[in-house]
């Protein structure tokens, strides 16, 4: 029992240190201008809590106390490269910060911390500066605000922990010596920049919503820190007094419903189900309202989007008890404003299928021949996939085996093939019987 109680509290440290993280990492790095220095001091001001708090008891303000405890081990570490390194600019620093805590008390510091606006809106755009690839935009965002570990990341991204490093190594060597700012950008640019910060979020939750490769169909850790920082950046930029985006609203409305229904999204034995073969009684119907209610504050503001056009197609699904009930004219109709607004080949492949299910299969595959010849969509595997599944439903079966089979060459995930080839071997089944 000792040990299952010093368990539980182990877990309820670890559990405070990844609420609070983010928002003391941000403070750190403000301070003292250097990612690798606060996120050392962080680590071990946290090792510090697993090694006090159990004998002393959680303080009442953590996230100020592992400021506090980081903030001092940075000092300290400071002393220490002073003795090797007698730069200027390092003694500047050193003598600035040693004056400082110097002269102010632990309890000062702690209420300073949770007086102080967040700092972690500086860091979100930051990590998404535009003058970093966009890999780097998601691998930093994820390490620094999600507070994943370079072998998370890396497995996440099906990639080996030493090449992740080596990106985070080079963001932040990047950061420094084009001398990124660690601030929000000015209100005329924060709009193009807030376009960017979007795009990295919604490239976390698609790449653990649908997993490309590997031997799962959903990384969930990526789903849940997508919508975490959204959350967070909508929370921000209204303490920051900064005007609502509804494309952000629509952004989180739209992660929000999409994660609602991911429970159902496999069967018993971790087979795939596709939308209409699941069991919508498992869909998270609290989520689906919050998403909802997000939908309606961005659509308030009368300036549709993509993200917000999105978040609307998904709520019509969310809203359907039956597959049968599902509003598919108002869903095609949405699609083509989002053809309209993105002329983005996959959202006509969508918008194809949309139309296919409100009309016939066979209008579904008249759109779908005017794709074929773009270079987009020609070894993208759900385009095959959805020409298959058209042509199943309209009974040719040989043109759907073989579509299918294109399918299953271009797809890498375990479970998603397993689904291809179940509806190869129905396919079997239907021409052995003619």
């Amino acid at each position: 029992m000792e040990d299952q109680a010093k368990n539980q509290f182990q877990e309820l440290i670890e559990e405070i240190f990844r609420e609070e993280a983010s928002r003391v990492l941000a403070s750190l790095i403000g301070s003292f201008k250097k990612f690798e220095l606060a996120e050392d001091v962080l680590q071990e001001a946290f090792l510090a809590a697993l090694e006090r708090w159990p004998l002393e008891g959680i303080p009442a303000r953590p996230g100020a106390w592992l400021y506090t405890t980081a903030r001092r081990k940075a000092l300290d570490r400071l002393r220490r490269s002073s003795v090797l390194d007698r730069k200027q600019a390092l003694l500047v620093t050193l003598a600035q910060v040693e004056q400082e805590l110097e002269s102010t008390p632990d309890a000062l510091v702690e209420k300073e911390f949770e007086d102080f606006p967040d700092e972690r809106l500086k860091l979100i755009f930051t990590c998404c500066h535009p003058a970093l690839n966009q890999e780097a935009q998601v691998a930093l965002t994820l390490h620094t605000l999600g507070g994943l570990t370079t072998e998370e990341i890396a497995s996440a991204f099906l990639l080996s922990p030493t090449t992740m490093a080596q990106r985070l190594v080079r963001a932040k060597r990047k950061i420094r010596e084009a001398g990124i700012p660690y601030a929000v950008p000015a209100l005329d640019s924060l709009m193009e920049r807030l376009d960017g910060v979007m795009a990295v979020l919604y490239l976390i939750f698609n790449a653990g919503y649908t997993a490309t490769t590997g031997e799962t169909l959903v990384r969930h850790e990526l789903c849940a820190e997508a919508i975490r920082l959204g959350r967070v950046l909508v929370e921000l930029l209204a303490k920051a007094g900064l005007r609502e985006s509804p494309e952000l609203l629509g952004l989180v409305a739209l992660m929000l419903l999409h994660d609602a229904r991911r429970s159902a999204r496999q069967g018993e034995q971790g087979e795939m189900l596709i939308l209409e073969e699941q069991d919508r009684t498992r869909w998270k119907r609290s989520q689906i309202a919050e998403g909802e209610a997000l939908l309606e504050r961005a659509l308030a503001h009368r300036i549709p989007g993509p993200y917000q056009i999105q978040a609307a197609i998904s709520a019509l699904h969310c809203q359907a008890a039956r597959a049968e009930d599902t509003d598919w004219f108002q869903i095609a109709m949405l699609y083509s404003e989002l053809v309209r607004l993105t002329r983005s080949p996959v959202v006509r492949l969508n918008w194809a299928i949309a139309v296919a299910m409100a009309t016939t299969p066979g209008r579904g595959l008249e759109l779908l021949a005017a794709l074929e010849s773009d270079p987009n969509l020609q070894n993208y595997y759900l385009f095959h996939s959805a020409r298959a599944d058209l042509l199943r439903r309209s009974a040719q079966w040989e043109k759907a085996r073989q579509s299918y089979h294109r399918a299953l060459e271009l797809s890498h995930n375990a479970v998603e093939r397993a689904y291809l080839e179940r509806r190869l071997a129905e396919i079997a089944a239907h021409q052995n019987l003619e």
